[in-house]
């Protein structure tokens, strides 16, 4: 049995796989459910953040954006908050 290809945000649909030594985290619900999002060099302050990340499949469409924060119980894990302008 084979493990599915994961989609990473912002990656090449030609290259959508996790690349090795590089360190995500999952994005769950919102618009960009399922992916990962490649954090690796990020610092510590901005991983407990979280990010907005670009996005045309959110309420604002084109130049919108989608929120996510790290999940507390699971910080590899971050949940989406909302879609902002």
């Amino acid at each position: 049995m084979t493990t599915p290809l994961r989609r990473v945000y912002g990656a090449d649909h030609e290259d959508p796989d996790p690349r090795p030594g590089h360190e995500y985290r999952e994005l769950v619900g919102g618009p960009l459910d399922g992916l990962l999002l490649d954090v690796t060099g990020w610092a510590a302050d901005a991983l407990a953040c979280g990010a907005a990340l670009a996005t045309e499949l959110g309420h604002w469409g084109s130049g919108g954006r989608a929120v996510y924060e790290p999940r507390a119980a699971d910080p590899r894990r971050w949940d989406w908050q909302c879609d902002s302008p």
